[in-house]
This record gives C-alpha cells, sequence and structure tokens, in this order.
C-alpha cells in the first residue's frame, strides 16, 4: 500500500511534507525486512531462548487442598455454599 491508502485507512490529513517524511521512512523499514526475508533459514532450528536454563520452579501438579466446607468455614456470609458479598450494582 502506498502512503495514501495507509493515512485514508488512519483517517488521517498529513500535509505534503509530511507525506513525503512518513513514506521515506516506510519505505527504509519495509527495506529492512525484505533483507530479513532474503536469509535463508531453511534447516536452521527456532531459537526458544538466548540462555541455556531450565525451569527451576516445580512441576505444575493439580491438588485438591481444601474441601468447599473448609473454605466457606471462613466466609462471614455465605449463601448456597458461595460467598456473599455487597452488591455493586444499583
Amino acid at each position: 500500500m502506498d502512503i495514501g491508502t495507509y493515512e485514508a485507512v488512519a483517517m488521517l490529513r498529513l500535509s505534503d511534507d509530511e507525506r513525503i517524511r512518513i513514506a521515506a521512512r516506510a519505505e527504509k523499514i519495509f527495506g529492512e525486512f525484505n533483507a530479513l526475508d532474503a536469509v535463508e533459514t531453511d534447516g536452521v532450528e527456532p531459537l526458544v531462548s538466548v540462555l541455556d536454563e531450565h525451569s527451576v520452579l516445580r512441576e505444575d501438579i493439580s491438588e485438591k487442598l481444601l474441601t468447599r466446607d473448609e473454605i466457606m468455614a471462613n466466609a462471614p456470609e455465605k449463601h448456597d455454599g458461595y460467598f456473599q458479598v455487597p452488591g455493586t450494582l444499583d
């Protein structure tokens, strides 16, 4: 797309000088992306992280720690097995 198309999509009103300046910057950016597209990457493994670290966190294992009755025992107000809180809407 040319700068006029982007201008219309973004609903901008640019002066001729602004159009020329922005178009020049956009061309430079697109040129840099085209240079990246030209790099041969076949057979290259994707890099997940630049660090050679492994997770030091424990394995994520689901455990049932408290029963509903144990949790609800601390609720100041409850209704039908749920916490009851003050209304927030009128």
